[in-house]
């Protein structure tokens, strides 16, 4: 398994596009295939924000992960954000997005980020486990979500 930038590697970009479609479309029913194919195409930058990472067994995708500058509309103020952390059904539980997640905070950090945020539906306890907190429990785009935070320290 090997963490890259989706930059190097821009053919996966239709099927992450896909797998995202399938995960969150409920959180943004308007976005079409092709606007969120434009949207990652947009962010997958090699370093800092934003960027995406992805997990590959050879050529094959397994999963992802991004560094964006904002991922919640109503809180334009908090930056930067985690976001769209994703593995696939049968590569779970391996510490795949424990790695993804690390690689997208040694970008923050470059950033000189002081904090950075995400919010989840169902994935609270991953995050605690890696030192997140959190900050409230709220309603985002007909969906319960945890906001959470976690400072950085400078390498």
């Amino acid at each position: 398994m090997e963490i890259i930038p989706l930059a190097d590697k821009k053919e996966l970009i239709t099927e992450l596009a896909e797998l995202r479609q399938r995960e969150w479309r409920h959180l943004n029913p308007s976005l079409t295939l092709q606007q969120r194919m434009e949207s990652i195409a947009t962010a997958a930058g090699r370093r800092g924000v934003p960027s995406i990472f992805i997990a590959t067994a050879g050529d094959q995708l397994i999963g992802s992960a991004a560094l964006v500058k904002n991922d919640m509309d109503t809180k334009p103020d908090l930056s930067p954000w985690l976001a769209a952390v994703y593995v696939k059904d049968g590569f779970r539980r391996q510490g795949i997005a424990t790695q993804l997640i690390a690689r997208c905070e040694d970008e923050a950090i470059r950033s000189n980020a002081k904090a950075w945020y995400l919010y989840t539906e169902f994935a609270s306890s991953l995050y605690e486990e890696l030192g997140w907190r959190h900050m409230e429990r709220c309603e985002y785009k007909g969906a319960t979500v945890d906001v959470m935070f976690k400072r950085l320290r400078p390498a």
